[in-house]
């Protein structure tokens, strides 16, 4: 059984990650391919079910992250995570224990995050108001605000969702993915 490949999606909060998670699944699965989302979100309501947001839970729950994407990659699933991973070096470790791994990019302006966080309906089970918690002390521990988010250095593929639509977006993510994993097995 070949391995399974990595596509981790990133970006400040409210970028887009989960929606475009979501329509590029939809966009494998039209082609006959099955993936895994991971996401940080979700993780959190096993491994933390109280999340605080401290960055020793953040190494927590990336790291557990990392653990179940490199199970399911070395057993022949794909898998996206979708998660923020606000530091590098949570990316980086990923890239290093996955050997078929990329980093997607969500590039988007904090001003359209704010934004849509604000006016999202569908939240994927990410937790809501973190933007006006940030801005306003309730929260010290917002990606963007009152904690940094690193930019990745070279990612694979950046897509810029305050200036493209979802699906554009999903769609230049897979064409990254054909590109590296897929047409060098054929």
């Amino acid at each position: 059984m070949r391995g399974g490949w990595c596509v981790w999606i990133t970006g400040l909060p409210g970028s887009g990650k989960s929606v475009i998670a979501q329509v590029l699944l939809k966009k494998l699965e039209a082609q006959g391919m099955n993936a895994q989302i991971v996401s940080s979100d979700m993780m959190r309501t096993v491994v933390t079910p109280i999340p605080t947001y401290t960055e020793g839970e953040r190494d927590m729950i990336y790291n557990a992250i990392v653990f179940v994407s490199t199970l399911l990659t070395q057993n022949g699933v794909n898998v996206i995570i979708d998660a923020t991973g606000n530091r590098r070096q949570y990316r980086d470790f990923a890239r290093g224990k996955i050997s078929k791994f990329i980093e997607a990019y969500v590039r988007c302006s904090l001003e359209v995050c704010i934004q849509r966080e604000i006016q999202r309906k569908e939240t994927f089970h990410a937790p809501t108001g973190i933007y006006k918690k940030g801005l306003t002390g309730k929260s010290a521990t917002v990606p963007g605000i009152n904690v940094p988010y690193e930019e990745p250095l070279h990612p694979e593929v950046i897509v810029d969702a305050d200036k493209l639509d979802i699906d554009k977006c999903a769609q230049k993510i897979l064409e990254a993915i054909t590109k590296i994993f897929l047409t060098c097995q054929e």
